[in-house]
């Protein structure tokens, strides 16, 4: 007679990203269709803890990753699943397994949710604190960039404004974005973003700024200096941003919820926040 029970599925967490267990996630993620790189896994390996689960033959097939941000948050992002294992519950036990994770040491769970995990992340007392968009820019061949040297601007400078805008301080986490070779960190006027490579594209943010029209006058000259392909995440309520997006030729892609478990979400000043660094780090 067939054995009736529902195989249980095993989530492992990665002691050691090795080069093999990289090879694996990097397929996920182009799988997946997404931007992140090695560079990121590895520093989610560093600063955080990366769970996945395998096939018979040991093969990542889906992955999650837990990102301990300030003294109180942490991040949960990196749900991926391989197309032909969808459907049979990988990707909420990997969620499932990140979350205790975040309870297991006291901290405000949080994450960037698509529509889709939206619907699923409700069901864990998730509530969305605000919206926003993902918005990206094909290749612009004939542009050309900046001649001009950047100007210096020390990790600190960024990491209090980025605190100060979040709720919590994430100094690791954008100066492993800051020192990577492909990274700008440019700024104008009261504005300042970082602007690092990706699979698919160059992603800017954080992109922070005392108003929104400096916010968008950073932007403008971003994208006016940048050839390759360009994502950013806006908040939705930047109409500003939004108007200079649609001049530069950016088009909507995917609309997300910010969101937080229980009553304890860190406030921060959200108006200074006008492209978040990504879905996976917050």
């Amino acid at each position: 007679m067939a054995n009736t029970e529902p195989r249980l599925i095993e989530v492992g967490t990665l002691s050691v990203l090795t080069a093999d267990s990289q090879a694996m996630l990097d397929t996920l993620v182009e799988q997946s269709g997404w931007n992140q790189t090695p560079q990121d896994w590895a520093l989610f390996g560093r600063l955080g803890s990366i769970h996945v689960v395998r096939d018979e033959h040991a093969r990542i097939v889906a992955s999650g990753a837990v990102l301990p941000l300030g003294e109180h948050a942490a991040w949960i992002s990196l749900i991926l699943v391989a197309p032909q294992f969808r459907g049979r519950g990988l990707g909420r036990a990997v969620f499932e397994h990140c979350l205790k994770e975040v309870q297991a040491m006291k901290r405000t769970a949080m994450l960037d949710a698509t529509p889709d995990g939206e619907r699923l992340y409700s069901q864990y007392s998730f509530a969305p604190l605000w919206r926003l968009t993902r918005w990206h820019r094909a290749g612009a061949p004939g542009i050309q960039p900046d001649a001009r040297p950047p100007m210096p601007i020390a990790p600190d400078t960024i990491a209090a404004l980025d605190a100060q805008a979040l709720g919590f301080a994430r100094p690791a986490v954008l100066a492993d974005l800051m020192q990577r070779g492909d990274t700008d960190v440019v700024r104008h006027a009261q504005a300042i973003a970082i602007v690092r490579a990706g699979r698919i594209a160059r992603h800017i943010g954080p992109l922070l700024a005392s108003d929104e029209q400096a916010a968008a006058a950073l932007l403008s000259s971003i994208a006016s200096t940048t050839a390759e392909p360009l994502f950013i995440d806006v908040p939705d309520e930047r109409p500003l941003m939004r108007e200079h997006l649609c001049a530069a030729g950016f088009t909507p892609q995917r609309g997300y919820a910010r969101m937080a478990m229980g009553e304890a979400a860190p406030q921060g000043m959200t108006a200074f926040i006008h492209a978040i660094a990504g879905p996976e780090f917050g």
